[in-house]
């Protein structure tokens, strides 16, 4: 950089100044060309030095997940961070690890000697806890659906869904239409998503001083068959329930069906809540109140909030928890109409 300096006729900070391509320095056009030609002339790497390209130049977002192809939800996230993205003129590049550490290793390694690259999202199909791998370190990240492991020291803004409030939610609008015996046939339990369900669905009862009965709780696999099964199950009970809240739309698809041969009418005699709002949840007869679970958003969040972090320099870390509202439809009838 001394050499430079002197050729160019320029102090040694500025040459620092160009070729490490700081875009808020106050150095001409024809300064800033005539000390990288000299530059170049010396053999002095100034495209690729070990240095990210400028900030202007960067538009490559990576988006990182354990699993892609296992339900709709990994899609969603996607759109929504491609949309960002897109906003901000950006491209995302999407890659599923299947839990495979060298694979994502390998991934991260070359995706950081990118020039282009802006920073990474990082997600999970399940809301759960992370080790964020080491590399991420060197590069802008925010987590997506997870979180750090120990939140001692928060280093990454990251997103995931409130799922306490959307199991309270749907729980709620059950209580508001004048049901009191409410089953819910939940996912499986060592899933976080499930836990935080019923935990909603619990505090959602505690409220209207309703005693939680734990033999109104099935535990489903999210598909259609179990929502079947459990429905046949727990309006089977000397006293069933006059209300299902389903862990997830497709189990409430199985419900529904299952509430129909036992001769029984949705809602006017049983009523039904899904979770997710998915697609299908749109075509049910009748067709389904459920919570929306809000992936699209996610994925935008994170999206926007790596952009800022790069370009805005926000420094502040975000642990962001996103609302699940409630979807009305028709497949909830008050009590007292029965």
């Amino acid at each position: 950089m001394t050499d430079i300096a002197k050729l160019a006729g320029v102090s040694q900070s500025t040459v620092s100044l160009v070729i490490n391509h700081m875009s808020g320095a106050k150095v001409s056009a024809a300064t800033r060309n005539k000390v990288l030609r000299i530059a170049r002339e010396l053999g002095y790497p100034v495209e690729r030095m070990g240095h990210a390209a400028p900030i202007e130049a960067r538009n490559l977002i990576v988006y990182l997940s354990d699993e892609l192809s296992t339900s709709p939800h990994a899609m969603q996230t996607i759109d929504g961070a491609r949309d960002a993205a897109w906003e901000h003129d950006c491209l995302l590049s999407a890659y599923a690890t299947r839990n495979d550490p060298a694979y994502e290793g390998a991934v991260l390694a070359r995706m950081l000697a990118d020039p282009a690259l802006l920073g990474v999202v990082y997600a999970t199909i399940f809301t759960r806890a992370v080790t964020v791998p080491a590399l991420l370190a060197q590069v802008p990240t925010v987590l997506l659906n997870c979180y750090q492991k120990e939140r001692r020291e928060r280093l990454y803004s990251s997103v995931v869904p409130s799922e306490v409030l959307g199991g309270y939610a749907a729980t709620m609008h059950l209580l508001d239409a004048g049901h009191r015996r409410i089953g819910f046939i939940n996912g499986e339990g060592w899933i976080e998503a499930a836990a935080e369900r019923l935990k909603g669905y619990r505090q959602a009862l505690s409220t209207r001083d309703i005693p939680f009965e734990p033999l109104l709780v099935r535990e489903g696999d999210w598909q259609v068959s179990s929502g079947h099964a459990h429905a046949q199950a727990l309006l089977a009970l000397p006293d069933p329930p006059t209300a299902l809240f389903c862990a997830n739309d497709l189990m409430a698809v199985g419900a529904i069906e299952a509430v129909r041969e036992r001769g029984l009418d949705v809602p006017r005699q049983v009523s039904v809540v899904g979770y997710d709002d998915q697609d299908i949840a749109r075509y049910t007869q009748p067709p389904l109140s459920t919570v929306l679970l809000p992936n699209y958003e996610m994925g935008r969040w994170a999206a926007e909030s790596l952009i800022a972090q790069v370009n805005g320099g926000v420094s502040r870390r975000t642990s962001m928890k996103m609302d699940c509202p409630l979807v009305e439809r028709d497949s909830v009838a008050k009590i007292a109409a029965f």
